[in-house]
């Protein structure tokens, strides 16, 4: 029987135990129903959950209420070292100097024999990430929503419009909605898919430090008075969906550098 990952000029008639051992499910199956299930269908039934409780259930007021409170009615935290230095100007700091090194390594990648098999993930990682910021900072372009240190329920001096309301003539543009710092730590949950071609038994660590550095990045905006959860949980998504149609077409790609990490077929580069 022909295998779905691997290509069929490669493939012997009798495959050796070493070829036998190669990982290719840690690559999901873009074509199967457990795929599209835990890859597709639970994370859109999640977030859309998350977002109909934020929505019809005021949730974003109630978490901001209790901040905005357990801060004694004032953002205090807006400029705290923590939050506004650590958090949100040294994180994005962080967060380009680790896609540059990403970068740095795939052109090493690139001119040595022995990282052949990185130069695809690599190159998926980069592109993921980008892609997934892009998308975020472009959506928040046209979305027209205010942060809640704007609202006048929080000390600010604009009336809450929703994402599908009209805004009042005369009033200033939002530009908050959805939460580019946490998207640019959930941008790393491409990581999953990379580690998955790379080194699959740490890609649900690599899934992991994606959501932990979005949440890290999002929670400290939220104490700031930034943003709103379902501003959070909006970008995760978009990121989502960013690194899982990444990955679709990087697919091929990706499952040739695991031929080339066992050390199977032509070297070539991504």
């Amino acid at each position: 029987m022909r295998s779905a990952f691997i290509p069929w000029s490669f493939a012997p008639m009798h495959a050796p135990s070493r070829l036998q051992k190669i990982p290719m499910d840690v690559l999901p199956r873009g074509d199967g129903l457990r795929f599209a299930l835990t890859h597709i269908v639970a994370p859109l039934l999640a977030f859309a959950a998350l977002l109909l409780v934020m929505r019809w259930l005021d949730g974003d007021q109630w978490i901001a209420d209790r901040l905005y409170a357990m801060q004694g009615g004032r953002w205090a935290l807006r400029d705290a070292f923590l939050t506004q230095h650590v958090m949100h100007t040294w994180g994005r700091g962080f967060g380009i100097a680790l896609w540059l090194a990403a970068l740095a390594t795939w052109f090493v990648a690139r001119h040595r024999d022995d990282m052949a098999s990185l130069r695809a993930p690599l190159a998926y990682l980069l592109v993921a990430v980008v892609l997934s910021v892009l998308c975020v900072a472009w959506v928040k372009s046209w979305s027209n929503m205010d942060c809640p240190w704007d609202l006048v329920r929080y000390g600010g001096d604009r009336p809450f419009v929703g994402l599908w309301q009209v805004r009042p003539l005369g009033l200033e543009r939002g530009a908050c909605f959805p939460a580019g710092h946490a998207g640019g730590g959930y941008a790393w949950m491409a990581l999953y898919f990379f580690l998955g071609a790379a080194r699959p038994r740490w890609r649900w660590a690599g899934l992991a430090a994606g959501i932990g550095l979005g949440l890290a990045f999002g929670i400290a905006q939220q104490l700031r008075g930034a943003h709103f959860a379902s501003h959070d949980l909006s970008a995760a998504a978009i990121c989502w969906a960013v690194a899982l149609i990444t990955w679709r077409v990087f697919r091929p790609a990706l499952v040739r550098s695991r031929w080339l990490a066992a050390g199977f077929g032509p070297e070539t580069k991504a």
